[in-house]
């Protein structure tokens, strides 16, 4: 909690400027509910926790920074970037969020694609993880 404050306030000098910033990674916090397929069986889970969602909160609303992915891709659910690497979660595209890319307001509105690269197939993937990609128009 206190890294995901320490962003927060990162965000904030950032946007208070009007500077192009993006943050992108995995930040481990699904956001929403569609952006999680068993959400109701993670909630109150690190990675789901109320707290966690509200600092994402912080950062989209009060610092002006918006989810590139999500604001283009439009509402869930999915498309995760997370799966785990047991059982059949790749498979059935039970998977998570958690991999952003956040931009200030000016970049943001820049902004002309987002997707996810999901591998074809469970034997194809090189990671848990799938990249986020955004096309900004620069």
């Amino acid at each position: 909690m206190r890294f995901l404050a320490a962003v927060g306030e990162r965000l904030a000098a950032w946007s208070a400027d009007g500077r192009y910033a993006v943050l992108t990674g995995d930040l481990n916090v699904a956001h929403r509910v569609e952006d999680l397929k068993n959400w109701k069986g993670n909630r109150g889970k690190s990675g789901f926790l109320p707290e966690e969602q509200a600092e994402l909160d912080g950062w989209i609303g009060r610092h002006g920074f918006l989810d590139v992915h999500r604001h283009l891709h439009g509402p869930g659910p999915g498309p995760y970037t997370w799966w785990s690497w047991r059982g059949q979660a790749f498979d059935n595209d039970s998977g998570w969020r958690i991999d952003y890319q956040l931009a200030s307001a000016p970049l943001a509105a820049r902004a002309t694609r987002a997707e996810v690269g999901r591998s074809a197939s469970y034997a194809q993937r090189w990671s848990d993880h799938a990249p986020v990609t955004v096309t900004y128009d620069l």
